[in-house]
């Protein structure tokens, strides 16, 4: 059973602070939610304002305003053809991961095989959603920071420990905020940007560029970041010191691609404040770190996790998308904790070759795959038995027993956000890039991953390359969101020299996609609504 505060994030008469309707940023970034009760009677009570906290969380996951069992409410925050797809995190996942060498979907949707074959269009409905969804999740966070300012809690009265506790909820939704504007950043480049600086009124607002929106998430996070809880001190769940010290992180190793300068001093000083204070450690077990019960095995190294429930936060989005279209074929569903499988994602023969001949015993225990009746080649992306299936994602718990739905659909499987793993792995490649990390401790952090991988030091490495490291994030985070981010600051994602099954359209992967493809398009339909916003390259 999840904490206290998993209880709020699917909805509850005062959590609901929803938009209606569609969402489209151009229309609706600068447009008040409606609330089922007055504002002034919401944000006059700190246990409500915590509750509205708790909706900005659960945006991460669950996809509209209702609480049915089917996990469909039939009154979504974005609108879409199926409710499920809209999830905030099931969209961030299919950016990141079927445009790489991971993943492949089975689904014969246009748009989602586009996304494939790197060949989408400004008007593919899966990066509307993705965009909406960002969009939606800023909207919600904008009024919450506008309505528990210092002015509006005084007037409304609010002193004392409910003021301090109060301004520690208004850190962790500039946290929430300056995340979604992260994700922003590093799929559109370019995005509209309003704060809660702006009166909400029609207006249209202004498009903003890598630069600036690079400064303005770097200035937020390092702004909530005395105001937020010391690591581990927040409920499970929610942001602490450690989590806007990972985002910085990752925010610094990505900046020459994101600002054209390097800022790997800046990456190790933020990886080692969370490596050396924040008092973490590695999970005793790599496989139970995407089981059921991952929020007590696996505490020990969620920097932060977004929380699944399968009877509290119900949703077709999260990991239970990621459990459910990995089963298909001869793979048997209650063997993961579902009594279905959608046979929809698959890897492509990149990610197993990472480990060897993963159809034999391989020594890593990191190589999570179903290979009976299913093909290494991937001759037809519509076939789930071409390509090897992931079981990486399940709804059993570490002892073997289903998730907490009855009705074995919905995961209680926690997906980790941040993990301690990767920040070791950022460290090392800062560190390798020219920052000024210790090369021991980075060669340290790494074997520390793989003999957990290995169960001993068999699997040591003596030096550390570029390329090695790029290898080991795929062994070590792979189906976890990061790949497309990586390909790009790899310089592997576009051109010729890495080629993947599909890249480009060819079954062989031709390598022919353009430079542009490592920003998505803002799109058509926003572009119509706000003559201020220009389209990115390439679209």
């Amino acid at each position: 059973m999840k904490n206290l505060f998993s209880k709020r994030l699917l909805g509850t008469a005062v959590g609901a602070v929803l938009l209606a309707g569609s969402v489209s940023c151009t229309k609706d970034l600068d447009r008040e939610p409606f609330y089922g009760l007055n504002t002034e009677s919401v944000y006059k009570d700190p246990q409500n304002i915590r509750d509205v906290l708790a909706k900005l969380y659960g945006g991460l996951v669950t996809t509209g305003r209702g609480t049915n069992n089917d996990g469909a409410t039939g009154n979504p925050d974005v609108k879409a053809d199926d409710e499920g797809a809209s999830s905030y995190l099931r969209q961030l996942w299919v950016s990141q991961e079927l445009p790489t060498d991971e993943a492949v979907i089975a689904w014969g949707d246009g748009a989602i095989q586009d996304l494939n074959t790197l060949k989408w269009s400004s008007n593919n409905n899966y990066n509307q959603l993705m965009y909406s969804r960002i969009f939606f999740q800023l909207t919600l966070c904008n009024e919450f920071i506008r309505e528990t300012s210092d002015e509006n809690l005084n007037r409304r009265g609010i002193s004392g420990q409910d003021l301090a506790k109060v301004q520690q909820y208004r850190a962790e939704a500039r946290f929430l905020r300056a995340l979604s504007y992260y994700h922003a950043l590093d799929l559109f480049g370019n995005p509209p940007f309003v704060t809660e600086a702006d009166t909400p009124g029609k207006f249209l607002p202004e498009q903003t560029d890598r630069p600036k929106l690079f400064a303005y998430v770097e200035s937020e996070l390092k702004a909530v970041e005395a105001i937020l809880p010391a690591p581990r001190q927040n409920e499970y769940g929610r942001a602490d010191k450690a989590a806007a010290w990972t985002l910085l992180s990752r925010l610094y190793l990505n900046a020459e691609v994101y600002i054209s300068q390097p800022r790997y001093n800046d990456a190790i000083t933020y990886a080692k404040k969370v490596i050396d204070e924040g008092g973490y450690a590695l999970a005793p077990s790599y496989p139970n770190l995407f089981l059921a019960d991952n929020n007590l095995t696996s505490k020990s190294e969620m920097i932060m996790a977004v929380i699944n429930d399968g009877v509290r936060i119900r949703s077709f989005g999260g990991t239970t998308f990621l459990v459910h279209a990995s089963i298909g074929g001869r793979m048997n569903p209650l063997d993961y904790g579902v009594k279905e499988g959608w046979g929809g994602l698959r890897a492509t023969k990149n990610l197993p070759l990472l480990f060897g001949n993963v159809t034999q015993s391989v020594p890593d225990k990191r190589a999570l795959f179903f290979t009976p009746g299913q093909r290494l080649d991937i001759n037809n992306l519509t076939s789930f038995n071409n390509g090897y299936a992931v079981t990486k994602w399940q709804n059993v718990t570490s002892d073997g027993k289903i998730g907490s739905d009855p009705g074995q659909t919905f995961a209680d499987t926690d997906f980790p956000l941040f993990r301690l793993a990767d920040v070791y792995l950022m460290y090392a490649e800062a560190t390798l890039r020219g920052g000024n990390g210790d090369q021991g401790k980075a060669l340290q952090y790494v074997n520390a991953l793989r003999q957990r991988a290995y169960g001993n030091t068999s699997g040591n490495v003596n030096t550390l390359t570029l390329d090695f490291l790029l290898d080991e994030r795929a062994r070590e985070l792979y189906w976890e969101g990061y790949r497309r981010t990586d390909l790009i600051r790899f310089k592997k994602f576009t051109g010729s020299s890495y080629i993947w099954p599909w890249k480009g359209g060819q079954a062989a992967g031709d390598g022919v996609v353009m430079e542009e493809r490592t920003l998505y398009p803002i799109p058509s339909s926003d572009l119509g609504a706000n003559p201020k916003l220009k389209q990115n390259p390439g679209y």
